[in-house]
């Protein structure tokens, strides 16, 4: 029964693809009041990936919550893809998952069958983390969602925020990009069965390699890439820690199907919300167009993007081959001049 039900088609965008443009979110978090306290060491207005609050001199708590419509029409694919994106959140902190909460939306008529699938590829996901799912919340909808509240440990010491970049800092990164437009075409129904399955399992692999490796150096500031792209999250970067950032095209490891779907102009609905967002602030040079769309496409459990002390940047790099699907060094961060925040080149 569940695997006649295209779960993709029953919802207008796919993954990360859903997510709320980082303009519009940061419009509609305006004046919201922000309300102090001295353990609170990440809050909502700093544009991070996870809240962080200390608990002791030892211990600080990771909070983050991430959900999204249908990536693919396997419901037990759907929900580790889901459960893999949202503990992502915590890796970017140098976090530990540790507990987490259900987060679910189903049409009425669905099947127990596909509920049980999805919640089976989630309960899954988050052991393979080394953490535990305790409970949830549920409701009848008629677009299924699904993702998780979660819950993990860091020293409040070590914690890694997206604003803490440093002029010479090299930035690496740990998956392909260009997963976005695959999913786009996934959902379309282009892709063959090698393709399809190979999007998923980038999706589902966990950043806890990628995470377990950089907390061995000197690394200063770290970030997700998902919903807001390669350059709408270096953006905030870029922002939060007064610098610019220097990106290379040569050092980028693109899915190869992904630059053909993008030259054909297949291209997700939060493409075009990330370039609003980050474009403005972007030197893009001659880079082409499809190059362009692909960095500025929104990508459902990225990999982490970390800003390393140069002197460990080439050790760090050899000890992630192997380790996470893609190591790559993509660039470098320099003081700020004025003007653009981000320059790509080729």
């Amino acid at each position: 029964m569940e695997n006649e039900i295209k779960l993709t088609k029953l919802a207008k965008c796919s993954g990360c693809g859903a997510k709320v443009g980082a303009g519009v979110l940061a419009q509609l978090l305006e004046d919201l009041p922000v309300r102090r306290d001295e353990n609170l060491l990440v809050g909502f207005d700093r544009s991070d990936d996870a809240s962080v609050y200390k608990i002791s001199s030892e211990l600080a708590l990771v909070q983050t919550v991430d959900f999204f419509p249908p990536v693919a029409d396997d419901p037990y694919v759907y929900g580790a893809i889901a459960a893999a994106n949202a503990l992502s959140d915590v890796y970017a902190m140098g976090g530990e998952p540790k507990l987490a909460l259900n987060v679910m939306a189903v049409p009425e008529d669905m099947p127990r069958e596909t509920v049980h699938s999805i919640l089976r590829g989630g309960y899954e996901k988050v052991y393979e983390a080394g953490a535990m799912i305790i409970g949830g919340h549920s409701i009848l909808d008629p677009e299924p969602k699904y993702g998780l509240a979660v819950t993990g440990f860091v020293h409040p010491d070590r914690v890694l925020t997206n604003s803490g970049a440093r002029p010479g800092d090299v930035l690496l990164l740990t998956k392909p990009v260009g997963i976005g437009v695959l999913v786009s075409a996934i959902k379309g129904g282009l892709t063959d069965d090698k393709t399809r399955d190979y999007a998923c399992s980038l999706m589902m692999t966990l950043n806890r390699a990628a995470r377990d490796c950089m907390v061995k150096y000197r690394v200063h500031a770290c970030t997700d890439i998902t919903g807001f792209g390669v350059l709408g999250h270096l953006l905030e970067m870029a922002q939060g820690s007064n610098a610019e950032i220097r990106l290379s095209l040569s050092g980028f490891n693109f899915i190869p199907q992904s630059i053909e779907y993008a030259r054909m102009g297949l291209l997700p609905e939060g493409m075009y919300r990330n370039r609003d967002f980050a474009e403005s602030s972007v030197e893009l040079g001659d880079v082409p167009v499809e190059y362009q769309d692909l960095l500025f496409d929104p990508q459902t459990s990225g990999g982490l993007c970390i800003a390393v002390c140069p002197e460990d940047a080439d050790a760090l790099l050899d000890e992630l081959n192997g380790n996470v699907p893609a190591a790559q060094r993509i660039g470098v961060v320099t003081a700020y001049r004025g003007g653009k925040r981000i320059l790509l080149g080729r």
